[in-house]
């Protein structure tokens, strides 16, 4: 059971190598902070909709109704729970006013959005390292590889919320720390033998969560912050280098 915890600990661990990127050097202009958002979005919406959302509806037992349902549950209760929180959107922005305090906001959010996906992230790690620590192994160090990105997409956001950089490192390093939480889940309640159906279900509710709130929140502001430029170039640079992650994951995983 050591090994399997380890590697889950190093695979969240790594969310500080992309933290610290993203706290180095002076302050991030406007439009590098547009473009570190459109990145998360771009993160976020090719791990929901190309990895866990299929991989929830192709785990045996899961049927479309349950996968979809999920999803959807995901997406409803994200704009439930946003629509209840006193807040300003992206639109309502009185530029050099409120800007600092919504994007801090918006930062919490998105360490709340990647956290929720790195739970069972973590989950899947432990279990997989504790059937096969081979496998394992190599999963661990495609889970690491794209987790370094993930916390550059929330330090620079909150750095420039707050102009602290041990903010920015608290809460980057907090959406590793999810990813911990879950393989220690995985070891103390769970067991080898938990429901694959189960992890299913939250994976395409978590993915429901994370398209959400990449379209409602990170885009427009994205645009908000720097509207003289195009946010599709930072989503596109996300996908790209999460796309080149997920392919060494399944390289690692047919080797």
């Amino acid at each position: 059971m050591s090994v399997p915890l380890i590697l889950t600990i190093l695979a969240g661990g790594s969310t500080f190598i992309g933290a610290l990127l993203g706290i180095m050097g002076q302050k991030p202009s406007n439009r590098v902070l547009a473009f570190a958002l459109g990145f998360a979005a771009g993160i976020m919406l090719l791990i929901s909709l190309m990895e866990m959302l299929p991989a929830s509806l192709a785990t045996q037992g899961m049927s479309p109704v349950l996968g979809y349902g999920m999803f959807i549950f995901g997406l409803v209760g994200y704009f439930l729970l946003d629509r209840m929180l006193p807040h300003q959107h992206a639109h309502d922005l009185i530029p050099g006013q409120n800007a600092p305090r919504n994007l801090k906001r918006t930062a919490i959010l998105l360490t709340l959005g990647i956290s929720l996906h790195n739970f069972p992230e973590g989950i899947a790690t432990f279990l997989t390292t504790s059937s096969n620590w081979e496998l394992g192994m190599g999963i661990a160090l495609a889970v690491a590889i794209h987790n370094i990105p993930e916390g550059l997409a929330v330090a620079g956001p909150v750095y420039a919320a707050t102009g602290s950089k041990s903010s920015a490192l608290f809460w980057a390093g907090l959406s590793g720390v999810a990813e911990i939480v879950g393989g220690l889940f995985a070891f103390l309640l769970l067991g080898p033998n938990v429901s694959q159906v189960i992890i299913a279900a939250v994976m395409a509710a978590v993915s429901g969560i994370m398209v959400a709130l990449s379209i409602d929140e990170l885009i427009p502001l994205a645009k908000e912050i720097d509207p003289h430029n195009n946010p599709s170039y930072g989503i596109l640079c996300g996908m790209s280098v999460m796309g080149l992650s997920l392919m060494m994951l399944q390289m690692w995983t047919v080797g």
